[in-house]
Parts: structure tokens; C-alpha cells; sequence
């Protein structure tokens, strides 16, 4: 039900003046001080069923019945694209609330079918909520009638609501199989393309880059990749009066250029931007349950190269990696490039932004957490920030200007140290996944025997129950360290492209003179604060940088081996 078009309306039928003179009928059936409420509802696969289930046919039954018998106050409540699984449908909560305002005297549906699908659920209603208050129910193609206990026809409706809702399961089972036969297929699932995006005219099924909105899906990753936080990003946008995607794709909005940081996150979270497909992204537990749960990241299916991209694939994981970091927001506002980045090398614990009012910004500096906290367990790991940011920005430069000079050397010996420790983790890591395929198979084994154990009668019911769960928990334990594994080396034996990433990235930077938050978080991944050395009688420091891709780089020894 996901791409309906939904919709619900009160419509008051002005039947006063239509029916004929009343005749003399009990009360429960005139309740002429109170609402006849008549309820329509259309799903998407009821309307495949043509015109006999249309909303309009529906008031045409309903009205004409009510007239036939004289009955008043007529009032539609219509839910137009909702299904009959849910009763969380706007036409009906407010129909419910009159009846519970005991403000309705009779309810009258085409049919049990237009009420709901749900046989629980339908009969709650009926048989209790609209007795608790005095409600007459009716629908008229199953000749059922609360007004008469004894008929046959209700004496069928149980099994007729049962039917109502075995036609809900199976069509939700085709619909279901449809989908997933279309997800495998690598098609999209999704009803409108997302911000950035529109269908082709030519092929409604592919999609094309919308570039206005692209620019800004752009220039929303760039300044995450300058460090800025969603909430940030959103009043930056606002600031700049970019309508927001509602008002791009000409819906009505009270505020255009209002950004919320939910839309942000949910922009910057999308994969499709990279230019794939990713299916299966939520699920739902059952035709009655219509919350959506995320699906776990390694059990959605990907397609690549679907869609022209947006954003490369790199931007995309830094700013994963960016925003997996937590920001510690400091009372004066401020903030800083390395914040996230920055590491005491000696305890690995991230190290404190700190910073005051009456602080000039040569004042500001990095503290390490433990130190901090406990200063017996870690020495003495400040550095200030101006400091940093001058030590990063030469070794960057020194990194920068010697592959953009001597590239083929760089290669060489950067592919050689990735690869040796490549080839050593995927030698580990291929020795743990073969060991946890033997157990497998072992258990296996051991579930084919312990069955026939439980059948010969060698072994009791509860000793079954208990041994084969103890199984069944280390299997489901070994099948996910299997897939972590098989992942771990995928990625370990693609580290022979990380060299030529980087070269990539440090071309780009040629020629850098001064330390941008994008440039920072584009080639750096993490910083190291070694303690001070105060032995020579003056204060010296080390830090270490671990770069994207190729990790740390002995940029000295690589200059003195070019030198000799």
C-alpha cells in the first residue's frame, strides 16, 4: 500500500431533505437525534476489481439504501486508498470517535469486506464497541444486520470476515512476491526517485539527475565534509533561502525554505546518491503490523552503476565515517576542524576539544579524555590547536609534494607495505573461516545424528529440545562470523586499488597552502598525540597521521631512500 494515493473525507449528505416521510420503527432503528454514518473505503487492489467497488458506486448503494429506509442525519466517512488490514485509517478513527461520543445511531457499509479485513479486529467492532453504544451496524450485500441477533446471514459473518481476510493475505503474498521478484531483478522499489532525481521521460523506470536539486544534495555533502552537523547544515540552507525538497518537487509548504535535520540526515544516509540501487531496505512483520523496521545493512541488496551518481563513493563513506564521529559541542560555540580526529597515542582515548570565551584562538587545545579523568592511568597528552593545525598542514604538504614528484617510487613501496600486510590478514582471516566452515559442517552432522537418536528413542524429547538448541545457537554464532569473515577478506584483497585512490586524492591537493576542513577530512582519517618530550629543555611533540586508504606514511625514510 506504500505507492496509493491516500485519502479520507467526512462529507455531510444533506439527507433531510431527500428521504421520504419516516415510518414508525423501533427506536434503535429510527435514531433520528444521531448520525447514520456511511462508511466507504477503496484499497488500491479492491479498485482492480473495476467500478463495482468505487468510492462513488459505494456512496450510491449507501445513500440509496439509507433513503429506501428512512433513515437520517446521513453523514459519509470515506478512507480512498487504505487497506482493509488496518483500522488506523483517517475516515474510520473519526467515524469511531463519533460512535464512541455515542453521536452515531446506525453505521452502514456496502459490505463486511469495506469495514476491514482483520476477523479479530471486525468483530471487536461490531460485536462489542458498537453494542457498548447503542450501535446499529448493517452491511448491505451480506444482508447483515446487528438489529436482528437471529438471523442466518449473521450467523455466517464470522466466516465470511474470515474469508474478507484470507483474500488480504493472499493478495499481500502476491503483492510481497511481485516485489521481491522486481528488487532481485535489480528494479526499483521505491514509487518516486529520491531528492537529486527524476524519472526518465523516455524509460519512467530509470532515473535521471534532476541538477537543481543535485547542486544541493552537492553542496549538502560538502559541508558535512567541512564538518558541519545536520543541524548546522539545515539552518545554513535555510539562511541561503534553497526551497526545501517538498516545495522542489511543487507540493504546498508553509515555510519553503525550512529544513528540518531529519531531511538532512536522510539525505545524507542515502547510498542511491553513489549511483546504485539498494532494495529491501525495511520490512514489515506481518499484513497487520504496518510499522516499517530498518533491515540490517548487510542484508540489503545492492546494484551498482543504476543510475548516473551524484556523489562519488569515497565522499559517501567519509561522510559515514564523519558522522559516526561525536562532536563534543563546546558552551562558547565554538568548534574545530580536528574535532573526531584526534587520538592520544599512548591510551587510543579521543582527545577533548577545549576552549573559553576569553580564549584567543592561539589558546585553544587538545586534551586526552583519560589523562583528563585519571591522571594516574595516562600522562600528559596537550597539544594546542594552532599548534596541530600547522604540524598537519606541513606533513600534508610534505605527503602531497613528494607522490605528486615521485609517484612511481610511492607506489612501489606504499603497495608493497599494504599488500604484506594485506596478504598477512587475509592469511588469518582465511584460516578462521575455514576452521568455522569445518564446525558447520560438523554441526550438521551432528543435528542428522541427533535426530535419529530422537527417533530410535535413544535420547528423550527434552534432551532433543535442549542439545539441538544448544546447536542451532552456535550455528546461527558461526554463520555470522562466516559472512564478517568472508566480508573481511573481500575488502583486504581489494587494498591493491586503496594506493591508487590515494595518489588520486593527493594530485588534487597540489599545491595546498592553507588546511580546509574538506581537504582534512577527504585524506585524513585519525591523528595521534604523542606526550610531550621535555629532555633537550624544550618542549617537543610528535603526532602520527593515519591517511585514507594507505594508513601511515614514513614520508621521511621515503625522502632519505629517494635522496640516497
Amino acid at each position: 500500500m506504500s505507492e496509493e494515493k491516500k485519502s479520507a473525507s467526512i462529507e455531510q449528505a444533506n439527507s433531510d431533505k431527500a428521504v421520504a416521510p419516516k415510518k414508525e420503527v423501533s427506536n434503535m432503528s429510527r435514531a433520528t437525534d444521531k448520525i447514520t454514518a456511511l462508511y466507504c473505503r477503496l484499497s488500491q487492489e479492491d479498485s482492480l476489481a473495476g467500478e463495482s467497488n468505487s468510492i462513488s458506486n459505494q456512496k450510491t448503494i449507501l445513500k440509496t439504501f439509507a433513503q429506501e429506509q428512512h433513515f437520517t442525519n446521513l453523514v459519509f466517512f470515506v478512507d480512498d486508498g487504505w487497506s482493509g488490514t488496518s483500522f488506523e485509517r483517517p475516515g474510520f478513527q473519526k467515524m469511531l470517535e463519533a460512535v464512541e461520543n455515542d453521536q452515531v445511531g446506525i453505521v452502514i457499509t456496502k459490505d463486511l469486506s469495506r469495514f476491514g479485513r482483520n476477523s479479530a479486529l471486525t468483530g471487536m467492532y461490531i460485536n462489542f464497541v458498537f453494542a457498548q453504544h447503542g450501535v446499529r451496524y448493517i452491511a448491505i450485500n451480506d444482508n447483515y444486520d446487528t438489529i436482528d441477533p437471529n438471523s442466518v446471514d449473521n450467523d455466517f459473518a464470522g466466516i465470511k470476515n474470515w474469508f474478507n481476510e484470507f483474500y488480504a493475505r493472499d493478495t499481500s503474498r502476491k503483492i510481497r512476491a511481485v516485489m521481491k521478484a522486481k528488487g532481485e531483478r535489480g528494479e526499483h522499489l521505491t514509487a518516486n526517485p529520491p531528492y537529486g532525481y527524476i524519472k526518465d521521460p523516455e524509460n519512467p523506470k530509470q532515473w535521471v539527475i534532476d541538477e537543481e536539486a543535485a547542486q544541493v544534495v552537492r553542496h549538502i555533502f560538502d559541508l558535512c565534509m567541512e564538518g558541519r552537523g545536520p543541524t548546522q547544515i539545515g539552518s545554513l540552507l535555510e539562511k541561503e533561502c534553497v526551497p526545501n525538497p517538498t516545495v522542489h518537487q511543487r507540493k504546498t509548504s508553509d515555510y519553503p525554505c525550512k529544513w528540518e535535520t531529519s531531511t538532512v540526515v536522510h539525505i545524507l544516509e542515502r547510498k542511491e546518491y553513489t549511483g546504485c540501487t539498494v532494495n529491501f531496505k525495511t520490512y514489515t512483520n506481518s499484513i497487520w503490523d504496518k510499522k516499517k523496521h530498518w533491515t540490517p545493512e548487510e542484508s540489503r541488496t545492492v546494484f551498482y552503476d543504476t543510475q548516473p551518481a551524484i556523489i562519488t563513493e569515497e565522499v559517501f563513506e567519509k561522510v559515514q565515517q564523519i558522522r559516526q564521529q561525536r562532536h563534543r559541542q563546546t558552551k562558547t560555540g565554538k568548534s574545530s576542524i580536528f574535532s573526531g580526529l584526534v587520538f592520544c597515542a599512548d591510551c587510543g582515548a579521543k582527545m577533548y576539544y577545549c576552549t573559553s570565551v576569553k580564549f584567543e584562538k592561539r589558546q585553544d587545545f587538545f586534551v586526552c579524555a583519560t589523562h583528563r579523568h585519571h591522571k594516574d592511568k595516562c600522562g600528559s597528552h596537550y597539544i594546542r590547536a594552532v599548534v596541530l593545525e600547522d604540524m598537519v598542514l606541513r606533513h600534508m604538504q610534505m605527503v602531497i609534494s613528494y607522490v605528486a614528484s615521485h609517484e612511481a617510487h610511492f607506489r612501489a613501496v606504499m603497495g608493497d607495505k599494504l599488500k604484506l600486510a594485506s596478504d598477512e590478514a587475509i592469511r588469518v582471516n582465511k584460516k578462521k573461516l575455514a576452521k568455522a566452515e569445518k564446525r558447520l559442517n560438523e554441526l550438521d552432522r551432528i543435528f542428522m545424528r541427533l535426530y535419529e537418536d530422537r527417533v530410535n528413542g535413544t535420547i528423550s524429547d527434552e534432551r532433543f529440545a535442549s542439545m539441538s538448541k544448544s546447536y542451532e545457537d552456535e550455528q546461527a554464532k558461526l554463520k555470522r562470523e562466516v559472512e564478517t569473515l568472508t566480508k573481511e577478506v573481500d575488502q583486504q584483497e581489494q587494498k591493491a586499488d586503496d594506493v591508487e585512490r590515494f595518489i588520486a586524492q593527493a594530485h588534487k591537493y597540489v599545491g595546498l597552502e592553507e588546511l580546509t576542513p574538506y581537504a582534512l577530512h577527504e585524506m585524513v582519517k585519525a591523528i595521534y598525540i604523542e606526550a610531550p618530550d621535555k629532555s633537550s629543555g624544550k618542549r617537543r611533540q610528535s603526532i602520527h597521521i593515519s591517511y585514507d586508504f594507505v594508513g601511515f606514511i614514513p614520508i621521511q625514510e621515503l625522502m632519505q631512500e629517494e635522496m640516497a
